[in-house]
């Protein structure tokens, strides 16, 4: 990395600032994969649902699209 430092300065510092949070990954091969899994489908559902009449019909699209999904575990 410090080699890298002068050519990609931005680089190397957030490298720096989520060193931990790599390593983590490493020792125990866990990702957020999942919960960014789930807002992706959360902010479909909410482009889609654009001009809902309330939040309770939109939190129960929600829930409804995330129950019923074939790949929810």
């Amino acid at each position: 990395m410090k080699a890298a430092q002068s050519l990609y300065p931005n680089a190397v510092a957030t490298m720096r600032r989520w060193l931990g949070e790599i390593l983590q990954y490493f020792e125990h091969r866990t990702t957020s994969g999942v919960v960014e899994g789930i807002n992706t489908r959360l902010k479909l559902v909410k482009r889609s649902g654009y001009g809902f009449s309330n939040f309770e019909r939109f939190r129960l699209r929600c829930l409804v699209c995330w129950h019923f999904s074939p790949t929810a575990a």
